[in-house]
């Protein structure tokens, strides 16, 4: 339930029953591309905003609250991530996040919606920060189900899942399956991490919990977690999955002294928030 009704309000769908409303300021883009409608539109409350097929993906004034905690906890985890892949990102954040660590040697993004990566480009500098300008990073326009089917097995040490909602666009749902799942683990080396936006485990508990499932029929080790996110009206939920790496292994030290050492410098994601981010529960319905 969302619709952008441009020049006056965005009515974005929270549930299927609940719904908030965010005024908006001005409009830049409305269009649609080949894959998806896409807005960019400055709000109220939350600044220059990107919206996809009516519901809000990322805003200036707490994209850093979503992408930290999708890109950093797997990150900071691996001992060495060395060669990351992003499936999605469009804006260019979670490629952003990724190149923070001074380990990293290639971040490949792989996107299908083109169009959607060009106005990124053009309206999003403030979260990109020139990620896409950076010598580490190669950029595909592609379906990531294809990508997963042709790219080298046992090769990166980190894969990170920045999709649309599983009960969003049609676009992204393949990409929540065991299936997939499976496909992903032959790239990944074999201490690899996996890291997917899992949508809400409250308000969709029956699509949450089947993500978490597919994810434990392939790997051995499967936490969640998840993070308040104002613009979507919801706590974004999160599942990280290795078959070597356990991130409630890390002590709120440890992961400091991780960031110190890759000069990573971030406004929410530290020690103290690792630690509380896989102790909290995560809430369904069910």
């Amino acid at each position: 339930m969302s619709e952008v009704r441009l020049g006056l309000n965005v009515i974005q769908g929270v549930s299927d029953s609940t719904a908030m409303i965010m005024k908006i300021n001005n409009v830049y883009v409305s269009t649609k591309t080949k894959y998806q409608e896409v807005q960019i539109v400055d709000l109220e409350e939350f600044g220059r905003a990107l919206i996809l097929d009516g519901y809000v993906q990322s805003t200036e004034a707490d994209e850093f609250l979503y992408h930290e905690s999708l890109v950093q906890p797997a990150m900071t985890t691996h001992p060495n991530p060395a060669r990351v892949l992003i499936i999605g990102g469009g804006e260019g954040a979670t490629l952003r996040e990724v190149l923070k660590h001074n380990t990293v040697v290639e971040a490949v993004m792989v996107d299908i919606d083109g169009e959607l990566v060009e106005v990124g480009k053009k309206y999003f500098g403030g979260m990109h920060r020139r990620a896409f300008n950076d010598s580490r990073r190669k950029v595909l326009i592609m379906d990531g189900l294809k990508y997963v089917e042709e790219a080298p097995q046992d090769y990166y040490d980190v894969v990170i899942n920045d999709l649309t909602d599983p009960y969003g666009p049609e676009i992204s749902r393949l990409l929540y399956t065991a299936e997939f799942y499976s496909r992903v683990k032959r790239l990944m080396r074999s201490d690899g991490i996996l890291v997917t936006q899992a949508g809400n485990s409250f308000f969709f508990s029956k699509v949450y919990e089947e993500i978490v499932s597919n994810l434990r029929e392939v790997f051995r080790i499967v936490r969640e977690y998840w993070t308040w996110i104002p613009s979507f009206g919801y706590a974004c939920n999160y599942v990280i999955a290795s078959d070597t790496h356990d991130p409630l292994s890390l002590t709120p030290e440890k992961v400091d002294e991780v960031l110190r050492s890759r000069g990573v410098v971030n406004k929410y994601y530290d020690g103290n928030q690792h630690y509380v981010m896989f102790r909290n529960k995560v809430l369904t319905k069910t």
